[in-house]
């Protein structure tokens, strides 16, 4: 791997790193008081923290897995870390350390494996940056955690001299024939718990595994499919910045919050206060639905409460008026007498047809031609009124026609509501108004 290329990737991460925290600063709302809300956004917490720690590297790694040599030994590693909390549960770390590792063969047959004794290798450093994801907390319904455990992964950069049973290997195995150390890229992939000390500090204890990049980090080769590894197990302390009046964002239990919420007085009057104007709309809606008479209409649009029960009533509420039906003679019938329609209708009622049947035998026996005019009362716009009444005189004269009639003696005129009989202002006026008077020409 190019290490020119690595070095500007590792840049770009870390400027990375800082452009998204420096965003979502942006796009916070400033924190007015130390108490800290639900969707409050981050702005209200501290959320950068620094750390330092020490502990102990070894050229092997707990999930096991081959080593070119039997034993390690206990070397010191140290470090320090650079930590952006972007959420509850998420942040973003980035880590520089240095130390040895070292291992050697004393328990393999004659103390060496291929004539190889021993290693050390020199970490000038190693720098990464890491995902940390806190998975659980010991302490989960308290607003604020004391214990959180958590895990890592990333991606770095490692510069190291092998030495080999005392024989320095500078600039051996590096790509690009660095004479003092060779880098090499490494996955992180680590563990942790962490202990809340108190709203400043936190004690650390944590443990990650290193993959290599490649086969030279113990300077040796074993198989050219091979990856060295290393791990660092380590305890630190982390101190976090920013303003004390602003709790810890790392500590800080999300769910525990919310339930907080949910016990604050003021949002419980105005939840008291939402279940009352909730009971008033659904008294209002109940007085709408109340109809005490049960002719229909709810009690406040009824104009005739009380109304007898069976008794057809109008969109007020009141009883609509009886309409006495004349009973036609038909030995009196002279065909010319009123037709009347039902509101807003062209159909033929059956009570006109002994009237319509005295005017088709009038036509066919004497000859002639008769004009059925069309008229309606004044429900509705004009125009469609006009339409109305020429629909009602055409029923008229399909009527005469299918009885015998011939089409040219049956004139048909609409008038709409021109010419009433009575007035348009009741209900007993606008029915006489439904009507089809017919006369000889």
């Amino acid at each position: 791997m190019n290490y020119s290329t690595l070095k500007k990737g590792l840049a770009v991460s870390f400027v990375a790193l800082m452009g998204a925290t420096t965003l979502a600063s942006a796009q916070d709302s400033p924190a007015t008081s130390s108490s800290a809300k639900v969707f409050g956004g981050r702005a209200q917490y501290r959320s950068w923290s620094i750390g330092v720690n020490g502990g102990v590297l070894s050229p092997f790694v707990a999930i096991g897995g081959s080593n070119d040599f039997t034993n390690f030994d206990v070397n010191l590693g140290y470090g320090i870390s650079l930590r952006k909390q972007l959420g509850h549960a998420f942040g973003l770390e980035g880590n520089i350390f240095r130390g040895k590792v070292s291992g050697t063969n004393k328990d393999a047959v004659g103390g060496a494996v291929n004539g190889v004794k021993a290693f050390e290798t020199e970490m000038q450093y190693s720098i990464d940056l890491r995902g940390v994801v806190n998975v659980a907390t010991v302490d989960f319904l308290r607003r604020e955690n004391s214990v959180n455990f958590f895990v890592t992964a990333g991606y770095g950069l490692v510069a190291y001299n092998p030495i080999v049973d005392g024989k320095d290997n500078k600039g051996k195995f590096g790509e690009d024939k660095d004479k003092d150390f060779v880098k090499e890229a490494y996955i992180p992939v680590g563990a942790g718990v962490k202990f809340k000390v108190s709203d400043r500090v936190s004690f650390n204890l944590g443990y990650t595994m290193h993959f290599i990049d490649g086969d030279n980090f113990d300077g040796v080769y074993a198989k050219a499919t091979t990856k060295d590894k290393f791990s660092y197990g380590y305890a630190g302390l982390e101190f976090s910045l920013g303003s004390k009046s602003k709790p810890n964002l790392d500590w800080v239990n999300p769910l525990a919050l919310m339930y907080d919420e949910l016990k604050d007085p003021s949002l419980r009057q105005e939840v008291e206060a939402l279940k009352v104007r909730v009971s008033s709309v659904e008294k209002s809606v109940e007085d709408l639905k109340k109809d005490s008479d049960g002719d229909g209409v709810a009690d406040q649009f009824d104009k005739c409460p009380g109304t007898p029960a069976g008794v057809a009533v109008d969109g007020s509420g009141c009883p609509l008026p009886k309409v006495e039906v004349a009973v036609v003679d038909a030995s009196n019938v002279t065909g010319f007498e009123r037709i009347q329609f039902e509101f807003n209708s062209s159909v033929l009622k059956t009570d006109s047809y002994p009237t319509l049947d005295k005017l088709s035998s009038v036509l066919r026996d004497a000859g002639g031609k008769v004009t059925v005019n069309g008229y309606a009362s004044s429900e509705g716009t004009a125009a469609y009124n006009l339409k109305l009444s020429k629909d009602r005189a055409n029923s008229v004269k399909t009527y005469l026609v299918n009885s015998g009639v011939n089409a040219s003696q049956v004139i048909t005129k609409g008038h709409g509501e021109a010419n009433p009989i009575a007035s348009n202002d009741t209900e007993e006026g606008r029915i006489q108004n439904r009507r089809v008077e017919s006369a000889r020409n």
